[in-house]
């Protein structure tokens, strides 16, 4: 796969001139992201491209490649692991979960939007922390 570099310049300049952490262009299969590692020394953004296969390949000097079913949020909300504080998680890490079963609720407007899998598999990790504001198409977990 040949990524247009001149793409990557440019979305990290955009972080930089309207002070994102973080931008994402998708064309066809291919999806293209760049955000900023708060945790780095120089504050250097990381970049990210990824695939329909839900592959991602970090672009920075280490290669670390993800693999499984990526679920994201199809709104922007706070995104609440159970129905209500103190009541069993709707998932946990290993749990098997089938397509339509609700993974996490995201609240939007005091309104509670039960999020549903978009595919069957086994949990392999949660991508978010519980009352964590989600932005929409964040990868929330990953499925294997």
């Amino acid at each position: 796969m040949k990524i247009d570099k001149s793409i990557i310049k440019e979305l990290s300049e955009y972080l930089k001139e309207f002070n994102l952490t973080e931008i994402e262009i998708t064309e066809k299969d291919t999806k293209i992201k760049v955000s900023k590692n708060n945790l780095s020394i120089n504050n250097q953004p990381s970049i990210a491209s990824s695939n329909e296969t839900s592959k991602t390949q970090n672009m920075s000097s280490k290669s670390n490649i993800k693999t499984g079913i990526e679920v994201t949020s199809p709104i922007i909300g706070t995104a609440y692991h159970s129905p209500e504080p103190g009541a069993k998680k709707f998932i946990e890490v290993g749990k098997k979960i089938k397509k339509g079963d609700t993974i996490m609720i995201v609240e939007a407007m005091k309104t509670m939007n039960h999020i549903p899998s978009t595919a069957d598999g086994t949990v392999k990790e949660v991508c978010v922390d519980d009352g964590q504001p989600v932005e929409f198409g964040q990868t929330i977990i990953i499925l294997e």
